[in-house]
Formats: C-alpha cells, structure tokens, sequence
C-alpha cells in the first residue's frame, strides 16, 4: 500500500488574503503558478481560519483542534506533546517528514512530528535560533527593513521613512538572499531528494506578512497607481474599530496612496512565492511526481489591507482578516478545475490529509474530513484576543461577540459582504440573531477559558542544526544584528547603509 500512498507538499503563506490570487478573481496579481493548481486541483471559497494569529492558527492546522482545546492561545505559546498531529501520525505510517520556512513555535525547532526542519523565522526569539538567520550572519548580513518591523527595540528608533510607508519599502537585501528565496531553494532542493518512501513537505514562507519588502526586481512589478483597490475600502475608519486598536500603523494615517503602494509591494512579494511555487511544480514534474503529490496552498490568516480604512491584523474578523486561501491539487487529477463553496475551517487540513494519505484519523480531532464531508460544515466558528472575541459565521449571516463587554455584532453577508451595516439592533434579524447567539454557547461562549501552555523546553528535534538554549547562542545571535543595526537606526541618518 505504501507505493499508493500520495506525496504531500503544503505550502503555507503568512498573512494572505483570499482575494489576492488570479485563482480568486484578482486581476491585478500575477500568480500564474498558483493559479496552475488551481485550474488542476479544486478552489474553495470559502475557508477560514480558526484563529488570525500566526502561531495559534498553524497550531490549528497541525491538530485539528480549536485554540481553546490545543492551548497554543499566542505567538509566544507551545502545544502539548500529548496531542496528535498530522506530520506525527503520517510519519508513524512511514511518511519521510520535513519542514521549511516559518513555523512559528516555541520552542523553535519544536517536534510536531517533522523529522528534519530548517527554519526561517521573524518574530521572537526564533529569528536568533534559526537556520536563515545563521545563514545571513555567515555572509555578514542583516534583514534590516525586517528588524525594523519585528524587534521592538529596533521599530522604537526606525527612521521616518519606515513610518511614513507603512513599512512598505523595497528590500535591503538581493533577492538571492531574500527569505522567499532561501525558502524556495531548500524547498527545491528537498523535493529534488525525494525517493519512493512516501513523502510530506511542508513549506512556510514568511511573505506576503509584513513588512512589505519585495527585493529588486520584484519591487518593480507593480504601479501602485493601476491597481484596484480591493473591496472594503473606506474613506475613514470606524469609530468601533479604532476602539479595538489604533493600528501597528495608525489607521487614521493610513491614505489611499500609502494603501496603493503597500498593495503593490504586497503583491510583489506574492508573486515572488508564485515564482518559488513554480519552482517546485517543475521539480515536481521533472521527477515525475507531480501526478500522485497533494498539493496544498493556504496561509494562516489574512489582511486588511484597506478594507474599513484599516492595514495589517488584530482588529475584528472581518473576513478579509479570518477568510484565507486553499487550493487542493489532489492526487491523479481527483476534481481537477472545480470550484467548492463549502464553508470549511484550517482544523480540517488534518483529517483530509491523514484521510487521502490513507491514516486513521484520531476521534480527538474536532475537524472534519473534507473528502467524504465535501458539502463542509453549517457554520464556521473563529475566536481572537486569548478566546475573548468570538466569531460565528454561516454562508449569509455573521455573528461577532466580544465576552469582554457583551457586544454584538451582526451582519447580513447576502445583502452586506463588506459588513459595512451592524443589523444587530434591526428588529427584522431579531430572532436569527438569538438563534446564532444560541448556537454561539454551543461552542463553550460561557466556558472558563483554559490558559496559554507554554514550556520553552518541550521535546524539540534532534538533528545537528538545532542548538541548544544552554550554548548562548541568541546572545550571540542577538549582539551580531544589533550591532548592524545601529547605523540605520542613527536618528540622524535616514538611508539605509
């Protein structure tokens, strides 16, 4: 049974939005090779995230579990070694597992189940453990525009320029060593190694999250002045957004022009994935592998990108912010072309994997099993701010309460799908809303919240390129990129050196 067993290739972007893909309808975003699987696989519109946080959300992906049952409640949280993941369980059925790119976890290099990881992290203390960015310090390097971004210390003292672009800026580094394509080459260079023991790959890139840094010549692709805007757009933001928060950047600066050239730059680190994609697809088919390999493309949440005049994420789940990407290539052209309006949520990659690879899948995976459920679910649930907002969205209506001050917000997608009109208070909804409301409890609304598991020495890999947290390594690590940093974060010096 093994040979029958599928190659699985998941390739998960940060940060993406649904509607910034031709396969999704956006004329302006050239992603050819995505758009390839696509038109061989299926399409499905209308999936969603569980929670649009990077490492709460991966964390879904891997177990098949809503936040509130794995734990992983923020960027800086670990998962039980008592759960089941999929690359565990695939590997235990004889999968060769490995993971490239982003993963988010703590600890870094933390064993869900992938046999041989290289990383490429950005936020926390990854980024001084991983293998990118040992990479850059061996050739004197520095992500500058990055740190800019992600290192407090760093972002407290970037230049004016940093702010007055929203972080929208062309990339300090040469596309060689940029992050998409480190991330690209192992990904090539680990599918060129693929024998006949059934195979799982799984690819993180770091884009299209921001800061939007496309390196040259991707940073030239796009005129921000032909775009379209995308839908959503407003020419203030609301008073209840802004009461959630101002913004990473503050939303009330936030123009049109700012928003065209951050979409450019955006779409420009797109299309520099599509391009790695396509690198993999013609590995694939060089090697004859192609036909039998699942492939998957999807991202662990979206972005406002100028819908309600706001940019970037942690504001309500909009569905700009919660509704995310999944294109499903499957094995031997299975449904190829087709598109599927299924509500369906990320804790059901695990099932549907583990099923066409042909495992078990565990009774203790709240997901559901897209191939024999292809009609998805009722609704869809989602939760943010540590369990604290809540989401319930079915193909017309949606439901968002807020536990910390009983607020209620309700929307009729049919008639409003940029959820421009609160219909909460509109007698006319009254008792849908009470029966979303209901249903809301189902979902544990009253349940005392579990805390965040967090225990920085879980069981991580063992392989030569993880180090240990006794070697003093992210001191060293963390002394080489400030020490770099400090010419560009000179008040007095607006350049890049």
């Amino acid at each position: 049974m093994a040979e029958q067993q599928p190659n699985i290739l998941l390739i998960h972007a940060d940060q993406h939005r649904r509607d910034c893909l031709g396969a999704y309808g956006n004329r302006d975003v050239k992603t050819p090779n995505i758009d390839q699987l696509a038109a061989d696989g299926v399409t499905y519109q209308n999936h969603f995230c569980a929670y649009p946080v990077c490492t709460p959300s991966r964390y879904s992906l891997l177990t098949g579990l809503y936040t509130r049952q794995h734990l992983g409640w923020t960027n800086h949280s670990g998962i039980p070694g008592c759960f089941d993941t999929f690359p565990t369980l695939l590997k235990d059925s004889g999968y060769r597992t490995k993971a490239v790119g982003k993963m988010h976890f703590t600890p870094t290099y933390l064993d869900v189940g992938f046999e041989e990881m290289e990383l490429a992290e950005q936020n926390g203390p990854g980024r001084y453990d991983d293998d990118y960015h040992r990479y850059l310090k061996e050739r004197g390097l520095v992500d500058k525009i990055d740190m800019m971004d992600q290192v407090s210390a760093c972002r407290e003292r970037a230049p004016d320029w940093y702010w007055d672009n929203f972080g929208a800026v062309e990339a300090d580094l040469a596309e060689e060593h940029h992050s998409t394509t480190w991330i690209g080459d192992r990904a090539v260079e680990t599918l060129d190694a693929w024998s006949e023991q059934p195979q799982l790959l799984m690819v993180g890139f770091i884009k299209p999250h921001h800061p939007f840094d496309p390196p040259a010549p991707w940073s030239q692709m796009y005129n921000p002045d032909d775009l379209e805007l995308l839908p959503g757009w407003t020419e203030d933001p609301f008073d209840k957004d802004l009461e959630i928060s101002s913004g990473f950047f503050n939303h009330t600066d936030l123009t049109e022009s700012r928003l065209r050239q951050a979409m450019a730059y955006y779409y420009a680190t797109i299309s520099h994935i599509d391009h790695q994609v396509g690198r993999m697809i013609e590995k694939l088919q060089e090697k004859g592998l192609y036909e039998n390999t699942l492939i998957i493309y999807t991202s662990d949440h979206g972005d406002y990108m100028g819908h309600h005049h706001m940019l970037l994420k942690g504001n309500h789940m909009y569905d700009p912010l919660v509704r995310i990407p999944l294109i499903m290539k499957y094995p031997r052209g299975t449904d190829s072309g087709t598109n599927s309006s299924a509500l369906c949520s990320n804790i059901d990659m695990a099932p549907t994997v583990l099923s066409l690879a042909g495992c078990s899948v565990p009774a203790s995976m709240t997901g559901i099993d897209l191939t024999s459920t292809p009609q998805g679910r009722d609704q869809v649930f989602c939760e943010s701010s540590g369990g604290e907002e809540l989401m319930l969205r079915s193909q017309s209506r949606k439901l968002l309460f807020s536990k910390r001050n009983d607020e209620v917000q309700f929307y009729d997608l049919a008639q409003d799908p940029m959820e421009l009109t609160d219909v909460s208070e509109n007698p006319e909804y009254q008792n849908e809303l009470q029966e979303y409301l209901q249903r809301l409890m189902h979902w544990g609304l009253f349940d005392a919240l579990p805390p965040t598991y967090l225990n920085e020495y879980e069981n991580i890999l063992q392989q030569p390129n993880v180090r240990s947290l006794a070697d003093n390594h992210r001191e060293e690590m963390e002394t080489y990129f400030m020490n770099r940093m400090e010419d560009s974060l000179d008040p007095h010096n607006q350049q890049l050196r």
